[in-house]
């Protein structure tokens, strides 16, 4: 293999958050810029001077009490598509650009809400537990063709949903900031201030939505009670979109069916939480769009962007910091 070759005296200077997994494939990104690898104790230390920040370890909350009062990098890129964790008033407020990694997690998560779908209408669950305690117990299962799905948020992720969705059969509709009569993956928009209504319609509601001030626990007691009593909740957005005491005490009372949850206020979920010893619900480790190969994706983004800013074009995935996603693309 070809050595790497450093990055000339004049390069920018990035700074690398990396948690327990290292990135790989940086070599490109190491001929570009001088790149420094941290973890969360090394940041503050790191970031003054610094012309980009990776945030690699986009579970890490310790960049908000790391951020430098002046003299920070001028851009931060996560490697994920959330940026809820990044939008803290010293980044929000100053002139850094922020840019995610739109655009890898789309089809892998919409398999992985089909695959919930599936599961819930023909049991699965069920039967593995079945199989489990070697008990015969033959039963009859839903159909999914015909069965009304509302996708919460109308960014790349939630169409892909509404396309996987729609394919497989489903009624497909969708809730976000505009409303639209004939959108080509999600049908009919309903805007967020009519979400009550449009929950009461649906078998099965997924929330794909960024977390803002404007979503946070916009499922709580109120629009869970909306909800038909036979329908399943699925989250892949962000935990902070679910009020979780509300939804434990629904499944608890029957108020809906079931709820598929990769996402939490708190991870790793905390043994202690009821959400896992409830029958009706399905937990996974925030894994719904990791397929293989998701890691070298994540790369690949960022050192896009880093060509970009070296050469000093337009960067790709720009976050509005006001809204909490991408808006127009370069």
């Amino acid at each position: 293999m070809e050595p790497v070759q450093p990055a000339s005296a004049g390069s920018p200077h990035v700074v690398v958050l990396v948690g327990d997994v290292h990135p790989r494939g940086m070599a490109h990104a190491e001929r570009l810029a001088h790149v420094r690898y941290v973890g969360e104790k090394e940041l503050a230390g790191a970031l003054p001077g610094a012309d980009a920040l990776f945030v690699w370890d986009f579970l890490s909350g310790a960049l908000a009490d790391a951020w430098p009062a002046e003299n920070g990098p001028g851009w931060v890129h996560i490697a994920s598509a959330g940026v809820d964790r990044l939008l803290f008033p010293g980044l929000v407020e100053g002139d850094t650009v922020v840019t995610n990694s739109r655009g890898i997690f789309d089809e892998p998560i919409a398999e992985y809400v089909l695959g919930l779908v599936l599961a819930f209408a023909k049991d699965l669950h069920t039967t593995v537990r079945l199989q489990a305690e070697r008990r015969w117990r033959h039963r009859e299962t839903e159909p999914i063709t015909g069965a009304r799905a509302l996708v919460v948020g109308t960014g790349p992720i939630g169409r892909a949903i509404g396309r996987r969705l729609g394919a497989a059969g489903l009624a497909v509709t969708g809730a976000g900031r505009t409303a639209r009569d004939a959108d080509p993956d999600l049908g009919v928009v309903h805007p967020m201030e009519r979400l009550d209504e449009a929950l009461s319609e649906a078998d099965y509601v997924v929330l794909a939505a960024p977390l803002t001030p404007q979503t946070r626990g916009m499922i709580d007691a109120a629009a869970l009670d909306r909800m038909r009593p036979t329908a399943r909740l699925v989250n892949v957005g962000r935990g902070g979109l679910v009020a979780e005491p509300d939804l434990v005490k629904a499944l608890r009372a029957g108020r809906i069916a079931g709820a598929a949850l990769d996402v939490f206020e708190d991870e790793p979920l905390p043994p202690s939480s009821p959400l896992w010893d409830l029958p009706n619900v399905i937990v996974s480790p925030h894994m719904s769009g990791d397929v293989a190969g998701w890691r070298d994706e994540l790369v690949r983004v960022f050192t896009g962007n880093l060509d970009r800013f070296v050469s000093g074009r337009p960067l790709r995935n720009i976050v509005d910091k006001r809204l909490g996603y991408v808006g127009s693309q370069p």
